[in-house]
C-alpha cells in the first residue's frame, strides 16, 4: 500500500518542522510532501493536516480558504482552544487532539484518507508533542499568547478572539515573559522573532 501523502499547514516553519520530524519515522504510512504555509498547495496530496497554532477561531479564514483551494481533505490538529464545531463550519472533514502519540495522529489520517471512521481515545494531555519555546520552559498556551504578541495583538484582541479573559491572557504573558527574561512587551516580540515565531510568507 502507498503511503498516505500529507501536506502540512500552518502560519510558522518551527510548527511545521517539528511536526514534519514527529511524523518522519512513520513515512511507510505517511509521507509528508508539502510544508506550506500558503492556502493553495504546490503538490498533489491525499490528506492537509491544518495545525491551528497561532491561529484564533474567531475571524479566521484561512482554513476555509484552504478548503475552497484544494480537492484533498482538511483536517484540523488543534488542542481544545480551537473548537472542532468552528473548524467543521469552516469545512474541515475531521479534528485530531494535539495530545496523540504520533502512532495515533499517523492511524486517524490514514483512516481518515481511506474514510473510515476515525475516533482516536482524547488523550488527557501528557503525550502531547513539543511546541515553539517548549524547551525554554514555555507551556503550549503561553507559546501560542507569545506568537499573537508577535503578530502585533493587544491584549485585548487576544482574549477576545481566543475566548480568554483578559486576567488570563495577562496571566499567561506575565509566565511567559519571566521565563525568556523579558520585562516589556517590545522585548518579547523580539525574543519571539529570534526563536523562529516568524510568519510565513505566503
Amino acid at each position: 500500500m502507498q503511503p498516505v501523502r500529507l501536506a502540512l499547514s500552518n502560519d510558522y516553519e518551527v510548527v511545521l518542522r517539528g511536526l514534519a520530524a514527529m511524523l518522519a519515522n512513520h513515512s511507510d504510512r505517511v509521507e509528508v510532501v508539502e510544508l506550506s504555509g500558503a492556502a493553495q498547495m504546490s503538490e498533489e496530496v491525499d490528506v492537509i493536516l491544518f495545525d491551528t497554532f497561532g491561529r484564533m477561531p474567531d475571524e479566521d479564514e484561512k482554513l476555509a480558504e484552504i478548503v475552497a483551494a484544494n480537492d484533498a481533505p482538511v483536517v484540523l490538529y488543534s488542542w481544545h482552544t480551537y473548537p472542532e464545531a468552528v473548524g467543521r463550519e469552516r469545512g474541515a472533514t475531521g479534528y485530531l487532539h494535539k495530545g496523540l502519540s504520533a502512532e495515533e495522529l499517523v492511524d486517524a489520517i490514514v483512516a481518515i484518507h481511506e474514510r473510515r471512521p476515525s475516533t482516536p481515545r482524547r488523550p488527557d494531555g501528557e503525550a502531547m508533542p513539543a511546541w515553539p519555546g517548549q524547551e525554554h520552559g514555555l507551556s503550549a498556551r503561553e507559546s501560542e499568547v507569545i506568537a499573537f504578541v508577535a503578530q502585533g495583538m493587544t491584549n485585548d484582541e487576544i482574549a477576545r478572539r481566543s475566548y480568554l479573559s483578559v486576567n488570563t491572557v495577562k496571566t499567561y504573558l506575565r509566565t511567559a515573559y519571566r521565563k525568556i527574561g523579558a520585562q516589556r512587551r517590545s522585548q518579547a516580540v523580539a525574543w519571539a522573532l529570534q526563536h523562529g515565531f516568524r510568519q510565513i510568507e505566503d
